[in-house]
């Protein structure tokens, strides 16, 4: 087992709990900000979580699965700035 697999292995349960603490956050945040920062967040964690099984299993299509996941989460992320900031001028 080379170092990689091994650091995929430890790393999964420790992106697992994030995750699920992140989506108590999601449920229970105080406001729409908190709510989609947390959001954000699971999909970055999302993305990692896709990268190490990326690592474990030796698929390079899965690599190419986080890379998209991450693209349309910054795009969310710009779109919420974006309504956040139209609703601010009103």
């Amino acid at each position: 087992m080379s170092i990689e697999h091994f650091a995929a292995w430890v790393v999964m349960p420790l992106l697992a709990t994030a995750l699920l603490l992140a989506f108590a956050r999601v449920f229970t945040g105080p406001g729409l900000p908190d709510r989609v920062v947390a959001l954000d967040f699971v999909g970055s964690l999302l993305v990692a979580m896709i990268g190490a099984a990326g690592v474990m299993t030796g698929s390079a299509v899965l690599l190419d699965v986080a890379l998209i996941l991450a693209l349309v989460s910054f795009l969310a992320t710009v779109a919420f700035a974006r309504y956040m900031e139209s609703r601010r001028q009103s």
